[in-house]
């Protein structure tokens, strides 16, 4: 337990039946009344985000999360198989529990897992991931304008914009929180 004064980001918490990290917060202090905490926080089960307020003489039970670095060994139908690399231990998520992260999966690659009490509530991706481009439209000679870009199919069925130098084969770098193009690798 600890008091909603001693509030810090990143902190995480049990709240209503759920498990909420902390993105950031406010103490106020108004003329009159109670003083009181402004909080933005983020429900680790569904990934959504809300404002909550909270009285100065509320406490809050902590939640301890745990995070495993994991490796990513295959797809088995619309499941991902994942493997600690400590104790070989495997776990299947489902492509519903991934969301949009599973085009970023490749095999053998390391994502870390979070985990509340044996529940797994997601995993966080490296920031920037290597793809092999399987398609793509070859430039065509003359059209040169001022960025200009194409559709790109990668390994793993992502679709990304990419300039129009980029050629079938090659491989490039791609942003897992915007999925948007940043480099040949």
């Amino acid at each position: 337990m600890f008091n909603i004064n001693d509030i810090k980001n990143g902190i995480t918490f049990l709240y209503e039946d759920n498990i909420y990290q902390v993105l950031d917060f406010l103490h106020v202090k108004p003329g009159k009344g109670a003083a009181f905490v402004k909080a933005k926080i983020k429900n680790l089960r569904t990934g959504s985000i809300v404002e909550k307020t909270f009285n100065t003489s509320i406490k809050l039970e902590k939640a301890m999360i745990e995070k495993k670095t994991m490796q990513y060994l295959y797809a088995n139908g619309d499941n991902y198989v994942f493997m600690n690399m400590e104790d070989y231990e495997q776990i299947e998520l489902s492509k519903d529990h991934l969301g949009e992260d599973y085009l970023y999966l490749k095999e053998n690659d390391e994502v870390s897992i979070t985990f509340y009490k044996g529940e797994v509530l997601g995993i966080s991706l490296p920031d920037k991931v290597t793809m092999t481009v399987t398609k793509t439209e070859p430039a065509v000679k003359g059209n040169t304008t001022n960025n200009a870009t194409k559709d790109a199919t990668l390994e793993t069925g992502l679709t990304v914009r990419v300039p129009l130098f980029v050629e079938e084969g090659e491989k490039i770098i791609i942003s897992t929180s915007d999925g948007k193009y940043v480099s040949r690798a």
